[in-house]
């Protein structure tokens, strides 16, 4: 079997790739080895695909090399997404501000994506395993459980660690090794937090229980909703700055990162002194998550009780919320990798190997992580596209 081009990985990246050159003329395969197009895809913002976010751009991404993926991003860009799906007839809505969801389901991205690949007369082969790979010539040859494939270039989209129930591998890095590329250190990214003894009981008491807040770790800030969970914090707030956070490292929470939490009790202690700080906090944060740190503190009273110290004590508390995470829960719950194929030996323009210019890297592979909210969709599409377009 020939082709001019092979992609690895029936995922986002994988996909759009396919679908581009294959417009521009190519004869393209794309094999995966799991039973199912787009696994993650399918799985992804609980069903209904955070296909983009309409402000992506360079700043929204963690690299060893922040300018690589400055030149695929202002190539294709969510608008250049949006007309795509709008063009399928996908309903969408915006979630939160410049967030953008399937109005139904997941199951509409893929959709396009496969529409698309078929009217680009793309084949797409599942349930096959590639076992090798080796430079032929000018192209490349993969040894497959169909047999042996050769192929003007290869592209590879195996994504990287994360969920490894969805048929997530090291693959791609093990090409990049067999090359002599260099991979810089992988670790799960955009991931719930675990806590141990005291801290993880407290948590658990207050699973379920939800509020916006403002984390801090390494000079970046999130506002986002936090999450208690069984097993620590987790959340939109927790899941950005997990992908800063190092091992060791201690949470500065903000509980009230609207107000000056200071002020707003000096206020109600002069409006409202025979009130009980409990009833205040109340008023301010979910009523178990009130009364959990009132219990935690152990301190209770009537606000004319209070002197400014004890006030500015309590506004420290509840501004700068100090929590050392025991870890995170790892690949299995993991949205995404930081780290991957090290970019500085990858071009930017066509995402070819320049000394090895058949072989190509995309997506998620690749030591490129977007920050929560749609980025990372951004970047499958924008990475496949400007590979797609180079072949």
């Amino acid at each position: 079997m020939t082709y001019d081009v092979v992609v690895i990985g029936a995922g986002a990246a994988g996909l759009m790739c396919a679908l581009t050159a294959g417009y521009a003329g190519r004869r393209v395969l794309v094999v995966d080895h799991a039973n199912k197009a787009g696994k993650k895809i399918l799985m992804s913002g609980g069903g209904r695909c955070n296909f983009t976010h309409l402000a992506s751009g360079p700043a929204n991404f963690y690299s060893g090399n922040p300018s690589f993926c400055i030149s695929a991003l202002k190539r294709y860009r969510p608008e250049h997404f949006v007309e795509l799906v709008e063009r399928h007839g996908v309903e969408y809505v915006e979630k939160t501000p410049g967030q953008l969801f399937c109005a139904d389901s997941s199951k509409e991205i893929l959709r396009v994506l496969l529409t698309e690949c078929g009217w680009a007369g793309v084949e797409v082969r599942l349930k096959t395993a590639v076992e090798g790979v080796e430079r032929r010539g000018e192209g490349m040859r993969l040894a497959t459980s169909l047999g042996p494939i050769d192929c003007g270039a290869l592209v590879v989209a195996t994504g990287g660690l994360s969920i490894p129930t969805m048929g997530a591998t090291g693959f791609g890095y093990d090409i990049a090794r067999q090359f002599d590329l260099a991979v810089t250190e992988t670790r799960a990214a955009l991931v719930p937090f675990t806590l141990t003894s005291q801290w993880k009981a407290r948590a658990e008491a207050l699973a379920g229980v939800s509020c916006e807040v403002a984390v801090t770790c390494h000079g970046k800030r999130y506002r986002e909703p936090l999450l208690f969970t069984h097993r620590g914090l987790s959340g939109p707030a927790m899941l950005q700055i997990s992908s800063v956070w190092q091992p060791g490292d201690t949470l500065s929470i903000d509980l009230l990162p609207w107000r000056d939490a200071f002020e707003a009790l000096c206020r109600a202690r002069r409006e409202m002194p025979r009130r009980r700080l409990s009833t205040w906090l109340g008023e301010q944060l979910p009523k178990r998550l009130a009364q959990a740190l009132v219990e935690w503190h152990d301190d209770d009273g009537v606000l004319a009780e209070y002197g400014n110290a004890r006030l500015q004590a309590w506004a420290e508390a509840l501004q700068a919320w100090r929590v050392k995470p025991a870890g995170t829960e790892g690949w299995r719950t993991a949205e995404v990798t930081m780290g991957g194929v090290d970019t500085r030996a990858i071009s930017s323009k066509t995402f070819a190997v320049p000394s090895l210019p058949q072989l190509r890297f995309i997506g998620e592979v690749l030591d490129v992580t977007g920050e929560l909210g749609g980025h990372n969709f951004q970047w499958a599409w924008a990475s496949g596209v400007a590979c797609g377009n180079a072949l």
